[in-house]
């Protein structure tokens, strides 16, 4: 059988997509960056940085194989593609037959890369990052690479079963989410958490990686069309709508209940609805993205105001966002998907498919609980092994001086020693680092006035 012609075209835009997603991991950086305080700016890029390079790395070994390689029963590929056998520039008709099998590779490895590092933000400003790394290994090999082939793997058992996921709804968001939480349990509470407010120290640098991921997820959601063509444009056009409904929904609510407009607020609204757009994005058109937006907006503002009467202690809400951004999507998907967009998927719910909305609840449950039991499974060895956090010292001193002996910021040029002096916690009833207020945002500890409602 003859080999299926490349299209210049096509490749060009998967190999363009593969780079905007990339980009996506550094804004993600950005993203959590601002997010935490002074002490852990360092510490909390780092993390997603260096998972470009753990998985990077083991996905050209190994992890590409076990997620796409020729299926073994259903559940996980072979090692016949470890270090790339057999994946050159002739297409793989399975997954694109007009690009180089190179190129799909390479666009999956930019979203095994993402999905742990979105993890990184429950447990961002306490982790031991030698255990991190560890964790980041075994996450990316043992919940990801698994999840990936049910999906979207030809033979895989959802997908048979019919579970439709454009760009990552279960596989990433969902995943990652309900990881974070098992996560955000397992590291335990930070020292000041209900003590003190941990305010964002930059917002400005947080809403500079809501625009870099913004401006990626189009790569991300548009480029698994895998093709320049209409699919594309819709995925594309589907995902700006979507994120800004979700952002001026979250926006609205939160100015409501606040009196203010948030600008924490609006930046993750606009994440939420990224998210959740993101497994519907090839199967609807722009009406229901815009409900999709909405939901998205609401139930994510929702899943973080929870969070917080359960003093669950997941730093950049995470699982609000993702986990449960990433749930409504998926379902969503099972509502709203249509023929009419995608004659490779399925109709929805409204479109008289109710079995749909089934297939894609089961990939949800059966997600949260493999990757629920696998990551506390990982997560557990390595504290008895190594121990998951810092010590109280390390934890009051900061992640960048503790764990890397850098800082992201120079004062008036003190010395390590000097600012590590300057980091110790005041005494009681003083403020920290010159903050005692709460703010309006993802990630920051609520303390208001007696008597005042509080929101995002």
């Amino acid at each position: 059988m003859p080999a299926s012609p490349i299209s210049a075209g096509d490749t060009a835009w998967v190999l363009v997509s593969a780079a905007l997603v990339m980009l996506m991991t550094p804004g993600l950086a950005f993203f959590y960056g601002g997010l935490v305080r002074e002490k852990n700016v360092l510490g909390t890029i780092m993390h997603s940085f260096v998972v470009i390079a753990i998985v990077s790395l083991l996905w050209v070994v190994v992890g590409y194989s076990l997620a796409f390689g020729p299926d073994h029963g259903g559940v996980i590929g072979g090692l016949d593609w470890a270090f790339l056998r057999h994946v050159g520039q002739a297409p793989n008709p399975d997954y694109a037959s007009t690009i180089p099998h190179q190129a799909f590779m390479v666009f999956q490895m930019m979203f095994a890369v993402i999905t742990p590092a979105l993890i990184t933000g429950a447990f961002a400003e306490r982790a031991r990052f030698s255990s991190f790394v560890i964790f980041m290994a075994a996450w990316s090999l043992l919940v990801y690479a698994p999840i990936a082939h049910w999906v979207w793997a030809p033979g895989g058992w959802l997908r048979e079963l019919g579970a439709l996921d454009f760009a990552g709804g279960t596989v990433v968001h969902v995943n990652a989410g309900i990881a974070a939480l098992v996560a955000a349990i397992m590291y335990g509470r930070r020292l000041e958490y209900g003590k003190e407010a941990l305010e964002p120290h930059d917002v400005s640098m947080m809403m500079l990686g809501v625009g870099l991921l913004w401006f990626g997820w189009f790569g991300f959601n548009a480029g698994s069309a895998l093709a320049a063509n209409g699919l594309a444009i819709n995925a594309f056009v589907v995902t700006h709508v979507a994120a800004a409904t979700a952002a001026l929904t979250w926006m609205l609510i939160s100015w409501w209940q606040t009196r203010k407009a948030s600008v924490v607020g609006v930046g993750a609204g606009a994440v939420a609805g990224l998210v959740a757009i993101t497994p519907a994005s090839g199967f609807v058109d722009v009406a229901p993205a815009i409900a999709i937006g909405a939901g998205a907006g609401a139930f994510c503002y929702m899943a973080v105001q929870l969070r917080h009467r359960l003093h669950l202690d997941d730093t950049l809400d995470v699982v609000g966002v993702h986990g449960v951004g990433g749930a409504w999507g998926a379902l969503a998907t099972g509502i709203f998907a249509t023929v009419a967009v995608n004659s490779a998927g399925a109709n929805g719910l409204i479109h008289g498919n109710p079995g749909q909305l089934g297939a894609q609840a089961l990939a949800v449950g059966v997600t949260l609980a493999y990757s629920l039991v696998v990551t506390l499974l990982i997560l557990r060895v390595l504290d008895l092994v190594l121990g998951l956090r810092v010590s109280e010292e390390d934890e009051k001193l900061g992640l960048d001086l503790s764990q890397h002996g850098e800082r992201a910021y120079a004062l008036q040029g003190l010395s390590v020693l000097e600012v590590a002096d300057l980091t110790v916690p005041r005494p009681a009833g003083a403020s920290y680092n010159g903050r005692n207020q709460s703010t309006n945002g993802v990630g920051a500890v609520e303390r208001p006035p007696a008597g005042k409602r509080t929101g995002r």
